[in-house]
């Protein structure tokens, strides 16, 4: 009988944090059990290439099991019937965290997400916006009340960090807790 691979989706918005991301797919690489699906929006690519001087989109896409092209709305991730532990979107932008509180489903990342929602499966935000508007709380505060998981990427000390290296290992580590992945990294208060 063939092993079922578990699904992640991981989807990849404009917003800052782009060594975020590639930390949480390389995690996501090691681990064989699980399949992963990712899908990049045109700003991520923008944003990737400021933040990204050694590592290139081909590089974050070579480390998916599907690449899912951002205006292929009818992929099997928009579809609820796509079997998945849940999506982690890193990092998130406040247009994403808008589009999808309002169901503004006009690309695959934001139809994934609202699959996500309606079928009651889990949806990791890995928000990041500093500081907050009215217009942000609010809709990050819908979404909470939607079953999403809103985490802002925020630095932690307890853990006593070296690196800026360290504090992405942690925010990395801590959203795929949210969907039952170890990374093996991540450091726990008192630990």
């Amino acid at each position: 009988m063939e092993h079922k691979r578990e699904r992640i989706i991981v989807g990849i918005s404009g917003a800052s944090g782009m060594p975020v991301a590639f930390h949480l797919m390389k995690i996501l690489q090691d681990r064989t059990e699980i399949e992963t699906h990712l899908v990049v929006s045109e700003s991520a690519e923008i944003t990737m290439e400021m933040e990204m001087k050694d590592q290139s989109l081909d590089d974050l896409k070579n480390m998916a099991d599907v690449v899912h092209d951002i205006h292929q709305i009818g992929a099997p991730i928009a579809s609820g019937s796509f079997q998945s532990k849940g999506m982690i979107i890193v990092p998130c932008s406040m247009k994403t965290v808008a589009g999808i509180a309002t169901g503004y489903t006009d690309n695959l990342l934001l139809r994934a997400a609202d699959c996500m929602i309606k079928e009651r499966r889990k949806l990791v935000l890995v928000v990041r916006e500093c500081p907050f508007n009215q217009i942000h709380l609010r809709n990050m505060s819908f979404l909470d009340s939607c079953g999403a998981d809103i985490m802002p990427m925020v630095m932690t000390f307890y853990n006593q960090p070296q690196t800026i290296e360290d504090m992405v290992a942690h925010i990395a580590s801590k959203a795929l807790e949210r969907l039952g992945v170890d990374s093996g990294e991540y450091k726990r208060w008192g630990e």
